[in-house]
């Protein structure tokens, strides 16, 4: 699922359809968590991968606002590509299909794990 933090309110930002499980369980309960990981790595001569993760605890609701919602679908895209053509296409064709979702952080917490 794609993911966007935004530094300026502390918050993490993803989309959706309109429509679905994750939709009807947001509606009825707000709590969420969501974790991330890297690729991770190995030591020289080691077998095991190192990876680092975080999580985050949060409440999560429905974007309801047009105008933050096309903004994080822009900068969902522009995370991606720097195609402006692209871009409006991408705007133009799916965004009434698009859901935005808004994850409060109130947690985060993250480790580096030793897949051995």
């Amino acid at each position: 699922m794609s993911h966007l933090y935004s530094e300026e309110d502390n918050k993490i930002y993803f989309h959706c359809a309109k429509e679905g499980h994750k939709i009807d369980a947001i509606k009825n309960y707000d709590k969420a968590s969501f974790c991330v990981y890297d690729s991770g790595y190995r030591k020289e001569g080691e077998w095991a991968l190192n990876i680092s993760s975080v999580i985050v605890f949060g409440k999560i609701r429905l974007v309801t606002d047009e105008a933050l919602t096309r903004e994080i679908c822009t900068k969902l895209v522009q995370k991606f590509t720097d195609d402006q053509e692209y871009l409006e296409k991408e705007l133009t064709n799916a965004l009434p299909r698009v859901q935005c979702l808004e994850l409060e952080i109130e947690h985060m917490t993250g480790k580096l794990v030793n897949e051995s």
